[in-house]
């Protein structure tokens, strides 16, 4: 079982999800840090001076000045200013990887286009796929497996 076990885990697909899962935390970390430390600040200042993370609704009686005074107290709330920021991380993530996957199948190789000819089986001339008989030669030509 060990032998088996090891084989797996070495196997390339495993090594590969291993390395992508490593280097997504990362990238998170870079589009958290991203957002709340580049992003937000300015746009709070521009809307008012505001940090989108206090931004809560509280769901006690009391009344609470910041979202961290809220949840030390054990209060009740609903977070939607951090909900905010994590929704632009993932727009941002997502455009990212948008990005790569578009980058990544412009290199790869595409496939042929359907050709709309066949050749003639009796006198080789290239004609349309649909053809019963063939202009050249005039022949009756077989029905392909499909329509038949």
């Amino acid at each position: 079982m060990f032998k088996e076990f090891k084989e797996f885990a070495v196997r390339g697909n495993v090594l590969d999800l291993a390395v992508g899962i490593v280097i997504g935390v990362a990238f998170g970390k870079i589009v958290t840090s991203f957002v709340n430390d580049i992003l937000m600040p300015p746009l709070g200042r521009v809307v008012g001076r505001v940090d989108f993370k206090d931004f809560f609704l509280n769901l006690s009686d009391r009344s609470y000045s910041s979202l961290a005074e809220a949840k030390a107290a054990g209060a009740p709330v609903i977070a939607y200013g951090l909900f905010v920021n994590t929704i632009l991380e993932f727009v941002i993530v997502a455009f990212a990887v948008f990005l790569l996957v578009r980058q990544v199948n412009r290199f790869l190789p595409r496939p042929a286009p359907a050709t709309a000819t066949k050749e003639c089986a009796y006198c080789k001339s290239m004609i349309a796929i649909a053809a019963t008989r063939c202009p050249h030669c005039t022949s009756e030509l077989k029905m392909s497996a499909e329509k038949a």
